[in-house]
């Protein structure tokens, strides 16, 4: 991979709270000019969940996001340590979110959701063999409903900009890449067909 353009002189923390930090750094640009680079720190590895029933159905989570003062249609999503089992907290979300438990879980990658200033990573899953959690509560701070709507619509709802949610979308179209392969009787290997350099994973 090419070299880092860019040399970090210092770092200050002008914010820190449980969920992200606030960080400004000196920087010399990658045209030799000093500079000053503000990032956004996520203090929790970031979720989706893309829950498939057999009959191609979805089931979808609404809640009032208060960041953005809307409405909005996602997977389910939540955070979870950084350090944590990334699949624990995703079987922790459906339950919480959706009020389901699966059988089967299939990882769909990673993705960075504002790598400009947005220093957070992303796991998502598709969940398969669902059942009914009835034990499952939301948190506090969330009030959520749920429905189940076939996979195509779900997708239609992305392209007439009702599903805005990023990394609802990514996980999404995830599953219709991986669907699509699978069905066709290829083996869904995200690292197929990628020059070498795209086929290492972070710190190979």
């Amino acid at each position: 991979m090419p070299e880092n353009p860019w040399k970090r002189l210092s770092s200050t923390y002008v914010h820190e709270n449980p969920w992200f930090a606030v960080r400004e750094d000196a920087v010399i640009r990658p045209d030799g000019a000093p500079g000053t680079y503000g990032v956004v720190e996520a203090r929790r590895l970031a979720i989706a969940v893309v829950p498939l029933w057999p009959d191609d159905t979805v089931t979808l989570v609404g809640q009032y996001r208060y960041a953005i003062d809307e409405y909005t249609w996602e997977a389910p999503e939540g955070g979870g340590p950084l350090a944590g089992n990334a699949l624990e907290t995703a079987q922790q979300e459906l339950a919480e979110e959706a009020g389901l438990a699966a059988t089967t879980w299939t990882p769909l990658g990673r993705c960075h959701l504002s790598n400009c200033f947005l220093r957070e990573e992303a796991r998502m899953f598709l969940a398969r063999g669902l059942t009914a959690d009835p034990t499952a509560r939301p948190c506090g701070d969330e009030k959520i409903a749920t429905v189940r709507m076939g996979f195509a619509d779900v997708l239609g709802l992305i392209d007439t900009g009702r599903i805005t949610d990023a990394l609802t979308i990514v996980a999404l179209f995830k599953v219709e890449r991986f669907l699509t392969r699978e069905r066709a009787g290829a083996k869904p290997n995200y690292f197929t067909d990628l020059p070498e350099e795209f086929q290492r994973l972070p710190g190979q």
